[in-house]
């Protein structure tokens, strides 16, 4: 297995010393989970980029948080659908990540709390991001994006909208999503055991958003998708991390989409683990991730 980059290797020493005891969350109460996530990303959450505009809203009947870059190009918004495994995390634990990509993007970012798994399963979440998408304001044009199981979501709603003859988004901007359930893939082999998410941590996660008998769905797991459902997508952009197990899902998609003879643009980003861009505070990785994003957002839409 290839070996972290020096500063990843830096932030990891220092989540052992600062997590140490914490425990396995997906083994833990979900309540005390999601507290955890909520408790650990704090650390992420500080020194964000100043906003002209950052306030709560109510969207589609969730709480959601939007804010406004200072360079905002005034034409452009993103739908971010976060992550964590479609039952932890919230607009909080997200709050620096929506700041960084609508500043590289030059756009609002507006990200909501959807209903999460275990106590709302499949297609719970996944009708809260269509309800999100469907209340959006028409004064500008809107794009979708999220992180892992975030982009998990963020593609099924694509597909789903698609299916049913929907507006779809001006682009997909896809963070390290989780797009199938193939615990043998390649990198599902080669980092089993992390550092940070784990075959065993994604099973569970899976296993409490959806059961067997629907994984074979392709608004579950975006894989399965039919090339005539991959060619209608908008433009995407896509990410993935080397010490990553969901790393072979986005390299399968990715070579299913090139193959259809279409122009999205995929960034392999080594040395760094899942979840690498929630530490832009510490990461010169993830500082240059939403940079990288922000510039291929700004050409799709231009």
């Amino acid at each position: 297995m290839s070996a972290p980059s020096k500063a990843m290797a830096a932030v990891l020493e220092r989540l052992a010393s600062e997590d140490a005891g914490i425990g396995d969350p997906t083994l833990m109460s979900v309540q005390h989970a999601r507290a955890l996530a909520e408790l650990t990303n704090m650390r992420w959450n500080v020194e964000l980029p100043e906003m002209a505009e950052a306030r709560t809203v109510i969207h589609a009947g969730m709480p959601g948080r939007w804010v406004v870059p200072k360079n905002d190009r005034g034409t452009e918004a993103i739908l971010h659908v976060h992550g964590g495994g479609w039952a932890l995390c919230s607009v909080s634990t997200h709050e620096g990540a929506a700041r960084r990509i609508a500043e590289a993007c030059a756009c609002p970012v507006l990200t909501f709390d959807y209903r999460l798994a275990p106590e709302n399963p499949y297609p719970v979440g996944l009708s809260d991001v269509l309800s999100a998408w469907r209340a959006r304001d028409h004064s500008r044009r809107w794009s979708i994006g999220g992180d892992s199981a975030g982009a998990n979501l963020a593609l099924a709603a694509m597909l789903a909208l698609n299916d049913q003859q929907e507006e779809l988004p001006a682009a997909g901007l896809l963070f390290y999503g989780v797009y199938g359930a193939d615990f043998e893939s390649d990198s599902y082999l080669r980092n089993a055991d992390g550092p940070g998410l784990t075959c065993a941590k994604m099973k569970r996660y899976w296993d409490w958003y959806a059961p067997q008998a629907k994984r074979g769905i392709s608004t579950v797991a975006p894989l399965l998708a039919t090339d005539e459902q991959l060619a209608a997508l908008p433009t995407l952009y896509l990410n993935a991390a080397e010490l990553d197990p969901l790393l072979s899902d986005t390299e399968l998609l990715v070579a299913r989409l090139h193959a259809l003879g279409r122009k999205d643009i995929y960034d392999f980003v080594p040395g760094v683990v899942h979840g690498f861009m929630q530490m832009g505070l510490a990461l010169p990785e993830a500082r240059n991730a939403f940079i990288r994003a922000g510039e291929v957002f700004r050409k799709i839409t231009a």
